[in-house]
């Protein structure tokens, strides 16, 4: 380990004594040290800081990612073990105490993969056809996985093709509109506009026989920009791998909802995936738009929609027919081990409580931007905490960091190690997630609205490599219209949802829906939770160009982005760790909530009239919630000198919104606030009983469900005014 010079720490001292936090609340021991909230001694939590700011390494961050983007190494295989290896040595190096815990999982490989055209007679298509494009040096190795889906059954159909855009279920309405049934028929939808899985259940749901989903020129592809190895957009013969398993019914391991499964679970435990609620039940695999094109070209039928139309050059029709395929597909289904990486920094005074960071480390092949841009990340945080441990410092609260495994497949290793830590997680400080940490300089983050100005605070004291603090960039690239701005995954139509209040003036912080590690953490557990990123022009997407020369190339090529990451995701975790008082702010949650609820009562005047939905009991009970969420701030600004009764009461209000039965049909998911949307999937869901209530024009359900808001909404807040 090098040591820090002297200007180095330097910088970064002087750089945190002049960035003065937003949240200001608590009293500092220095009149020269900018107030931090939460803690009393701002000035020691600033030394702190700084010496963690100015380790991560921009070289190391590079190293990092190229031993991990080496081979491909999907879940559950050869490689993918040795970059867990390779995670846990580092983890060790810094001083972690290192676990690599096993999972036995049901997922699938493919086995034989083929889709041909039998018709019109005389047009030949014949996929996947192999993804290739000029000088990639990656792209030959044997080892790259052939497209397909995680979580599709094997089957063989031959049928007609209907096109239906995106597959969304205004696009399933449409067709229904223009007469056209896809009973029976091959659907092909484009991706973009929601998870992929969502497509195929919704397809499902209206009788089609199989899927196809590939990638449209217009959506990630020439119609965007150069495509690579000339631009950062999808080639041709690029495919989209992904899980189209049903998450949003349940994440994690099909077979064990609810349940860890760890190696000596018993069978009796597990259900049979054909029963399981996440598994679709008809086939489905991706192409690139090499290989539709024929597809599409050949079909009759009413020309779709205008805004149905893609960039191939030619009329897009919808079918059904003359084009017919014939999908074969024999999936390899068996129950694999996944490896966890678990680093362990215990707490000095407050053991039990625990701030956890994690990224998930599998990759459908190389990865180099999902997700191990933010393994590397997290490795350079790690790095820098291990530098503070061997200064003397030891944190407050445990820290843990966790590479997660089998997160492509299903979110499959967070979920397990949640739900077999279940009990220990009751006392969590946070989680903090990072997956596609850096695909290009656009700074963003979602979390739960107790977070949002704690996200904030921490990137006013990180820099930017555009000059200023990550916190300037941000909000200069927000102006002035907030509402534009991208997540990690909108170039590929997967966005996750903005807030549905934004602040005027500030960054916009958006909700968390699913797609990601913290799902299990916030929608079963109630952890508070962030996700933070770095995004950019990203057109190669689970596609075998995700690799260290696209990366190298388009990324981030001198890997700053990566440092600034590391840095704000090991500051969320190191902040946090040593608060006297969690920095929390319910009554920014409160207003939230308040805004949320505006928007659904609106909803329900337009789908069934005035004063069919009462909403009275519900809006006191967020009133309620809101201003026992401005009375515990005002003790957080001033806090006694043992808090752990004050900080009781905080960590429990984000709890006390779980909803002991769950959502609906899916009670996998407790949290009253925030869903991913069953017919989004990634996409959050605002109050999602209610608003899916209202999305069905279901009066009694919606009556049910504001209920049961109203009751989670006055538990968090007596739960807050539990502490006088």
């Amino acid at each position: 380990m090098k040591r820090l010079s002297a200007t180095v720490l330097s910088f970064a001292l002087s750089f945190l004594a002049s960035s003065s936090t937003a949240g200001g609340n608590a009293s500092a021991s220095s009149s020269s040290a900018p107030a931090i909230f939460g803690f009393r001694d701002a000035a020691a939590e600033s030394a702190t800081e700084a010496r963690f700011i100015a380790v991560p390494d921009p070289k190391l961050a590079e190293e990092h990612l190229r031993i991990l983007t080496q081979a491909p190494h999907m879940a559950g295989t050869v490689e993918d073990k040795a970059t867990a290896d390779y995670v846990a040595q580092k983890f060790r190096d810094a001083g972690l105490e290192t676990e690599i815990v096993e999972y036995r999982v049901w997922i699938n490989y493919p086995s034989e993969i083929s889709v041909d055209m039998t018709a019109p007679t005389g047009v030949a298509m014949h996929g996947p056809t192999r993804e290739h494009v000029d000088k990639d040096p990656f792209q030959d190795d044997p080892r790259v996985v052939m497209p397909f889906n995680g979580m599709s059954p094997s089957g063989d159909v031959e049928a007609d093709v209907v096109y239906a855009n995106y597959g969304t279920p205004e696009d399933f309405e449409k067709l229904d509109k223009l007469k056209v049934d896809v009973r029976g028929k091959i659907v092909l939808v484009r991706y973009g506009q929601n998870f992929r899985g969502v497509k195929v259940f919704v397809a499902q749901e209206h009788g089609a026989a199989g899927v196809i989903i590939y990638s449209d020129p217009a959506d990630d592809g020439w119609k965007r920009g150069d495509k690579y190895p000339d631009g950062p957009w999808r080639p041709d013969t690029g495919v989209q791998r992904g899980s189209v398993g049903y998450m949003f019914e349940f994440p994690g391991d099909p077979t064990t909802p609810g349940v860890a499964s760890v190696p000596t679970l018993p069978e009796s435990q597990r259900i049979s995936a054909q029963k399981s609620a996440q598994v679709p039940k008809i086939p489905v695999t991706p192409l690139s738009y090499h290989d539709v094109w024929p597809v599409l070209q050949h079909l009759s039928g009413p020309a779709s929609p205008r805004e149905w139309q893609g960039a191939l050059p030619f009329t897009y029709h919808v079918g059904p027919g003359p084009a017919k395929l014939k999908m074969h597909l024999k999936q390899d289904y068996q129950f694999r081990t996944l490896w966890d990486v678990i680093g362990r920094v215990r707490g000095s005074e407050l053991p039990d409580e625990w701030v956890v960071a994690g990224n998930h480390r599998d990759a459908w092949v190389y990865g180099a931007v999902d997700p191990n841009s933010g393994t590397a990340a997290m490795l350079e945080a790690v790095h820098g905490v291990g530098v503070l441990l061997k200064s003397g410092w030891k944190p407050k609260r445990t820290v843990i960091f966790g590479s997660w495994d089998g997160e492509e497949e299903g979110l499959i290793g967070s979920t397990e190690w949640v739900e077999q830590h279940e009990s220990e997680l009751a006392n969590a400080a946070a989680y903090f997630n990072v997956d596609v940490a850096v695909s290009g300089p656009k700074f963003g983050a979602s979390a739960v609205p107790s977070l949002k100005q704690f996200l904030r605070d921490v990137t006013k004291v990180v820099p930017s490599p555009k000059g200023g603090t990550v916190y300037d960039a941000w909000l200069k690239a927000a102006q002035p219209d907030a509402s534009s701005t991208q997540s990690p995954t909108d170039a590929i139509g997967e966005s996750r949802r903005l807030p549905a209040a934004q602040m005027k003036g500030e960054v916009p912080v958006g909700d968390l829906g699913s797609g990601s590690d913290y799902t299990a953490f916030l929608q079963h557990l109630g952890v508070p939770s962030s996700d933070v990123s770095s995004s950019g022009a990203y057109g190669v997407y689970h596609s075998t160009f995700d690799d260290f020369a696209w990366f190298k190339k388009f990324g981030d090529p001198d890997f700053v982005y990566e440092q600034q990451m590391a840095r704000v995701l090991g500051l969320e975790a190191v902040r946090m760790a040593d608060a006297d008082v969690l920095p929390y702010d319910y009554e920014e949650y409160g207003k939230e909530i308040a805004a949320y609820l505006d928007a659904a009562h609106r909803r329900g005047e337009d789908k069934f009239g005035a004063r069919v939905l009462d909403f009275g009991a519900v809006n006191n009970a967020a009133r309620h919630f809101q201003s026992a969420g401005a009375k515990i701030l005002a003790k957080q600004r001033n806090p006694p000198r043992n808090a752990a009764r004050l900080n009781q009461a905080l960590r429990g209000a984000e709890r006390a919104l779980l909803m002991p039965q769950g959502l609906p049909h899916r009670p996998w998911f407790r949290h009253a606030i925030y869903a991913p949307g069953e017919y989004t999937g990634y996409a959050a869901v605002v109050i999602p009983g209610v608003n899916e209530a209202l999305d069905k024009g279901d009066s009694e359900r919606a009556r049910q469900q504001l209920a049961a808001l109203a009751t989670a909404l006055e538990r968090a807040a007596k739960t807050l005014e539990g502490y006088r």
